[in-house]
């Protein structure tokens, strides 16, 4: 137990040893020191990120007021329809204006009123709406429900671009039967009879009969894999033989390759 917390005696162990200390190394002295101490004292600038030392106060007789910064209304102006300034009548002179004096004139204003009123026409009233239940009315012709598009220089013409839309595809047609009939005078092509025509599509819709006949017979519940891709199969043929039942449905005229 003792020969475990201290070592033996031995003639080696009597002297004691010099405790010999590590020499450190020298501190690392960059060369370009004095340089930077030299820049920083001269690029140094006072208050560069505090700012200025000294703040202007602000005066006391510039407070903030109450509710100044919220937002104002613009000042109100009176509401005055378009056409006020050409149908209202001139204001009342003011107390103060003087009538003009010295006119005279030999109108007689009686018999000159008389013949306008007898020769005059009778004032149609203007066209109005009522929008309201309480009879509030506006006028009629800038409501919108007077069709005015009828009296336009154009109306009923067909527009432009519908010309020029016929004309491009009259181009396109044209240009296809062209390259149809080349292709037909070299003997790449051959167009089909009614009666081929009609005997495809019938063998396609037999087809499709059949290929819905095996849908129908199907499982109702696909829990395997084999079941699964058999039903995904025939619902894929069944499209392709709807989209080419739909396509020669749809031409009458139809061309094959000779090759």
């Amino acid at each position: 137990m003792s020969d475990t917390i201290y070592p033996p005696e031995s003639i080696y162990t009597l002297i004691p040893r010099e405790e010999e200390k590590p020499i450190k190394a020298p501190r690392y002295m960059s060369n370009f020191r004095e340089q930077v101490k030299l820049e920083k004292e001269v690029n140094k600038v006072p208050s560069k990120t505090m700012g200025p030392a000294k703040v202007n106060v602000p005066s006391p007789q510039k407070y903030l007021l109450k509710h100044s910064k919220e937002p104002k209304l613009p000042e109100k102006k009176q509401f005055k329809y378009e056409d006020d300034e050409l149908h209202s009548k001139p204001p009342i002179p003011a107390r103060t204006d003087k009538p003009l004096m010295g006119l005279h004139t030999n109108k007689n204003f009686i018999k000159t009123n008389a013949v306008e009123n007898i020769m005059a026409f009778p004032k149609k009233p203007q066209p109005v709406y009522t929008y309201t239940k309480k009879g509030d009315k506006q006028l009629l012709e800038n409501s919108g429900l007077i069709p005015k598009y009828i009296k336009k220089k154009d109306y009923g013409q067909t527009p432009e671009y519908l010309h020029q839309r016929r004309e491009e595809v009259k181009k396109a047609q044209e240009e296809y039967d062209n390259y149809v009939k080349e292709r037909m005078r070299e003997g790449a092509m051959k167009q089909l009879s009614g009666e081929e025509r009609h005997s495809i599509l019938q063998a396609l819709k037999k087809n499709w009969d059949d290929l819905h006949y095996q849908y129908q017979g199907l499982s109702v519940v696909t829990d395997t894999a084999p079941k699964k891709y058999r039903k995904e199969r025939l619902e894929q043929e069944m499209k392709q033989l709807e989209k080419d039942i739909e396509l020669i449905e749809r031409h009458k005229t139809i061309y094959t390759a000779n090759n």
